[in-house]
């Protein structure tokens, strides 16, 4: 959802920047929550060595699932995470969360003018106390059988198009889909459903369950369900990660991001409140922003990274940030009447 960096140029890199730190970890435990490929096993094991510090790498699925873990024990079980910006004002009322000391972040100058100021930012602060460093980001395209659809498709509308009956697949989680059937009705935001609108949105996504050929909730699991219902399309909930792995499985796929413009997930390092050593998780986090991290993100994820650029993410594509919605409880909620079957009737029934 890989090639090695050249290793001398890199250590070098290293032995100026933060090789020998003013502080020791010698002996001490990182505990990191995150995505998987978001510390591949050589960046880890290259802090690892810089800092004399061991890292403890718990990989979670889904949004629920880091909620979950993290709000277990008052985020006491970890140190540093990653979360999209959507979901970071929900962890700070929560009291989950420390805030971001910049000073021990340097290689936020690396970062790319678009994830320092602008429409991407919304959400990394609250109250104007800042809580989140960006670190990866894809957005939510068109993935089709370039040998079953020529012409690449231009809207969203393409996932209700009745020619593809039965070979859609779509991701499954209220949330998003709650969005993606907005943005088909022409309403003014995906994130805020006004109550007239919300019949007409669960009618939405009823005739997209009855479109879909199925419905996944992690990148191999949609790699499968491709493949085995002869799917011609699909919504990609992680982005260009589900195109490498389609193609690696054989499929002549392509990528297309809609006129109505992608929405697109933004994903954040934020440090918890109970973190036993916060200077180290910043560390990890300046860490995570040098070249050989942001590199592998693209290389063997097919995501896209805050500090380097690439021609798959141009700073032109017309994409919509995720932004907390009206309620995630209510949107789960419906989703899961819709996707087990019942009627509009029933979906909306108290």
């Amino acid at each position: 959802m890989w090639q090695r960096r050249d290793f001398c140029k890199h250590l070098s890199t290293a032995l100026v920047s933060v090789a020998a730190p003013a502080w020791a970890a010698e002996g001490k435990r990182l505990r990191v929550l995150a995505w998987p490929g978001y510390a591949e096993p050589e960046v880890l094991k290259r802090f690892e060595q810089r800092t004399g510090a061991q890292v403890a790498l718990t990989v979670i699925d889904s949004d629920v699932d880091l909620w979950q873990k993290v709000n277990a024990r008052q985020g006491g079980d970890f140190d540093v995470f990653a979360v999209n910006t959507a979901e970071i004002r929900r962890y700070v009322r929560q009291d989950l969360l420390a805030e971001i000391k910049p000073s021990l972040v340097p290689n936020l100058a690396k970062q790319l003018p678009r994830f320092r100021s602008g429409s991407a930012m919304a959400g990394l602060s609250v109250e104007g106390r800042r809580y989140g460093v960006p670190f990866t980001f894809a957005e939510m395209g068109l993935i089709y059988d370039r040998s079953r659809v020529p012409a690449a498709p231009d809207s969203i509308a393409a996932l209700w198009d009745t020619r593809y009956r039965g070979r859609v697949i779509a991701y499954d989680g209220g949330t998003h889909n709650f969005s993606l059937a907005a943005q088909s009705l022409g309403l003014p935001t995906p994130f805020a459903i006004p109550a007239s609108s919300w019949p007409a949105a669960v009618d939405r996504l009823i005739a997209l369950r009855r479109n879909a050929g199925g419905f996944y909730t992690g990148p191999e699991e949609s790699v499968a369900l491709f493949k085995r219902r002869q799917a011609v399309l699909m919504l990609a909930n992680f982005g260009r990660q589900q195109l490498l792995q389609l193609r690696a499985a054989g499929v002549d796929a392509a990528y297309a991001i809609p006129k109505e413009g992608a929405l697109a997930w933004l994903d954040c390092w934020v440090v918890t409140r109970a973190a036993q050593d916060a200077q180290l998780a910043h560390a990890w986090i300046n860490h995570v922003l040098e070249d050989e991290a942001s590199r592998l993100l693209g290389s063997r994820q097919g995501l896209g990274n805050t500090t380097l650029e690439s021609s798959d993410y141009r700073a032109e594509d017309p994409l919509i940030w995720l932004q907390p919605v009206e309620s995630e409880e209510r949107r789960n909620q419906l989703w899961a009447r819709i996707i087990s079957g019942d009627r509009a009737s029933r979906v909306l029934a108290p």
